[in-house]
């Protein structure tokens, strides 16, 4: 009889002991869903507003030079979803999150130009390019420009930190993406902003072999050889933040 009493107590102790431990599995698992949509917030949704942004002003400039085709397309706008490739806005981005990757990186869908409705295509897809490095620019700006704000009225709001982090996060990504825009390299937008000073023939050749100079681009993403944006990326977002608190 002893020895089936202490068996029934051993298996209750074991059972309560894995339901102990299959509850500390699912806090667990909670825990890091927590943490991975705090970091979806933190730096996924920045990262697509910019992306947003970014496509947003090279349609809006388009449209200043005379073609209207991401107008009628749809993709003159802020809405996220026509914006979206699957890959490259949301797979490889979020993996990145998810997996704690050093590498975060992705794009959105280009906006469609029709050169044949620009006046001067030559200069004209030199402004329309340009737009998209520049708008990120102008929301680093904006991002040092709430910064400051937050610093000098708000900070007794329980979520000013909170807020001062997610905007220092806002202007690195926007900084990191506009200047990586502007390599001078097809299909980036520095390629077709170089195109304005080179010869036609240059130009055509380069974008011959756009395939050979997207796989280096992808060579330098995935090797780390990007570490040298770091320095301009830094330099810029402190200059900013400086300003913006006025030395504070």
């Amino acid at each position: 009889m002893t020895s089936r009493i202490n068996s029934a107590v051993s298996l209750s102790i074991m059972s309560l002991k894995a339901r102990q431990g299959s509850g500390s599995l699912i806090s667990l698992m909670a825990m890091d869903l927590i943490e991975i949509g705090a970091k979806v917030g933190i730096y996924f949704i920045p990262f697509l507003f910019a992306l947003c942004f970014h496509e947003f002003a090279h349609g809006y400039v388009a449209r200043l030079r005379g073609d209207n085709t991401a107008l009628l397309m749809g993709r003159l706008t802020l809405n996220p979803i026509p914006h979206i490739d699957v890959i490259g806005t949301l797979i490889l981005p979020l993996a990145a999150i998810i997996f704690a990757s050093p590498i975060f990186f992705g794009w959105a869908k280009p906006v469609p130009v029709n050169e044949r409705n620009l006046k001067n295509p030559r200069v004209d897809m030199f402004w329309i390019s340009l737009a998209g490095p520049l708008s990120n620019l102008f929301l680093a700006v904006v991002g040092a420009f709430l910064m400051g704000l937050i610093v000098r009225y708000f900070m007794y709001l329980t979520s000013a930190r909170a807020l001062l982090s997610i905007l220092d996060i806002f202007i690195s990504t926007n900084l990191f993406l506009g200047i990586f825009n502007i390599i001078p390299l097809h299909p980036l937008d520095g390629g077709k902003v170089l195109a304005r000073f080179l010869p036609a023939q240059w130009n055509y050749k380069l974008e011959q072999h756009e395939q050979v100079t997207s796989m280096i681009l992808m060579i330098l993403v995935f090797s780390g050889l990007l570490r040298f944006l770091i320095g301009p990326v830094t330099w810029t977002h402190d200059f900013l933040v400086n300003f913006a608190l006025g030395g504070l």
